[in-house]
């Protein structure tokens, strides 16, 4: 179980609380550290975090004590950064609208206090969470002011000495309830050497691993000496509590879980799959760049512009028909439409381009499976074939009422599938990164393509582990516990 220490510049700064072995001075904390090897959160409550002052000391020293330290140094060099202010508000101007009640229509200014992510205006909670989502700090003013368009014009912490009794209680109260996350689950850490957060949906449709799948995880962890936790999106704040974080739910750039991967990479973390995996996996568009760039075999693609209506007339004679249509973002299968003619060509494109400014177009290529190749730190983990779909086309074959089968699979021993898939799926993984992949591959008799790299790949009991079995799950825990290993050793890369 963690031990909190709650750090004040002065000990009147705790009048109005009830006395507590966690607080003690900063005085008191730089001069003698403490935790010693156990795991310590502190939260840094002192009354400026002002460059080489007292606060911004406690933290410094907190990091390099090992600590886990809220505010952090880097938040609080970012807080000074006005340029970072412009986080995801877009609809600020409607929630101020919201807000502000019909005599305030006049106002040009105010400011709202948050506690630990939370506010006591309901309708600014998840504008109040997403700043403390980008600047973790327990307690932060944000202020606006209005010319044309309303826009925050500052965030700042601000000292436990300023609040008035109504914010002390106000503070006390999600204090009480912030280190009770902190504190939430005793899990005999002594039996473990490292803990990993396993980020996971129970509510996904199609999830990347299915229960028995994540419980075989949980287990390969166990047995190499790290506790795996399932945590879920409500669990952002408790994220830096952990050695490193394992995505099992399906990725997508404007979604927690980037934020989830962004957050723990800054921690220092391990994180699969890291941010950078995830944005050059989740979008097609960025994916097919790299690849060409790389000289990759794929297939023949065009890039389709919203504004540029001209391309899809003579987009026909440069892949001809049959052709694949995607949007950028999808998975499993989704937001992929096969036309045969020109007519659905320009139906299509249509539809698409309500949710998209680029679409993709590909030639398309009949093959009775698809290979995947599962790629961990450059090395293959597995081979499957995933055949089409029954009276499909796709491997996924998303019914109209929203269920989707899928089509058969066999899985292999790597060295059974063809040298020259294995060989183009280890080179395609080479410049996306060094994470766990599943790279798409199609075979003809002419030539083999990739189709795409997927971040966060299908691992489902029964399926990509029918060959390795629990190794499987092994080998995953396995390359966590090398990378723990060698960040406690300080070692780079």
């Amino acid at each position: 179980m963690a031990r909190l220490v709650i750090v004040v510049e002065k000990n009147t700064d705790w009048g109005s609380y009830y006395p507590s072995d966690n607080v003690v001075s900063a005085t008191d904390y730089l001069r003698e550290p403490v935790g010693g090897d156990e795991r310590t959160h502190v939260i840094n409550l002192c009354r400026s975090y002002k460059y080489l002052g007292t606060g911004y000391y406690v933290s410094l020293l907190g990091e390099a004590r090992g600590h886990r330290v809220i505010p952090s140094v880097r938040t609080i060099n970012d807080l000074r950064r006005r340029s970072l202010y412009g986080l995801d508000v877009e609809d600020l101007n409607q929630k101020l609208a919201n807000f502000l009640p019909a005599g305030g229509r006049d106002t040009t200014d105010f400011g709202i206090l948050v506690y630990f992510g939370e506010t006591s205006y309901p309708q600014l909670r998840d504008l109040a969470r997403g700043v403390f989502e980008s600047f973790p700090a327990p307690l932060l003013r944000i202020e606006f002011e209005r010319e044309r368009m309303w826009r925050i014009s500052a965030i700042k912490p601000i000292g436990l000495h300023t609040l008035d009794d109504a914010q002390e209680d106000a503070f006390a109260q999600t204090l009480d309830s912030f280190a009770r996350k902190l504190w939430r689950k005793p899990r005999a850490r002594r039996l473990y050497r490292y803990d990993i957060a396993m980020l996971v949906d129970p509510n996904e449709v199609m999830p990347p691993s299915n229960k028995k799948a994540l419980k075989s995880f949980i287990a390969a962890g166990k047995e190499l000496g790290i506790e795996v936790d399932p945590i879920g999106k409500g669990d952002y704040t408790r994220l830096a509590e952990y050695d490193g974080l394992f995505i099992r739910e399906t990725t997508a750039l404007d979604h927690h879980t980037y934020r989830f991967a962004h957050k723990a990479e800054r921690e220092g973390m391990v994180v699969i799959d890291d941010p950078t995996s995830i944005l050059r996996c989740t979008n097609k568009i960025y994916l097919h760049d790299l690849l060409r760039s790389k000289k990759l075999a794929t297939p023949r693609t065009e890039i389709l512009y919203r504004d540029d209506p001209k391309q899809l007339r003579d987009l026909s004679e440069r892949l001809g028909f049959p052709m694949v249509l995607k949007i950028p973002d999808g998975s499993f299968s989704r937001g992929v439409v096969k036309v045969e003619e020109s007519s659905a060509l320009d139906k299509a494109a249509a539809e698409l381009f309500q949710h998209t400014a680029l679409v993709i177009a590909q030639e398309f290529l009949y093959t009775e499976f698809d290979w995947r190749i599962g790629v961990l730190n450059h090395e293959t983990l597995y081979a499957c074939q995933y055949s089409m779909a029954r009276g499909h086309w796709q491997i996924y074959n998303h019914g109209a009422k929203g269920t989707a089968k899928s089509g058969g699979f066999k899985t292999l021993p790597v060295r059974e599938a063809p040298p020259e898939v294995i060989k183009l799926a280890l080179r395609a993984t080479q410049p996306i990164g060094d994470g766990f992949y599943g790279v798409d591959i199609k075979q003809t008799p002419e030539r083999t393509v990739v189709i795409e790299v997927n971040d966060n790949p299908s691992v489902d009991a029964g399926v990509e582990d029918a060959y390795l079995g629990e190794d499987l799950y092994l080998r995953v825990m396995q390359e966590f516990l090398r990378r723990l290993e060698r960040k406690r050793l300080g070692i780079v890369g």
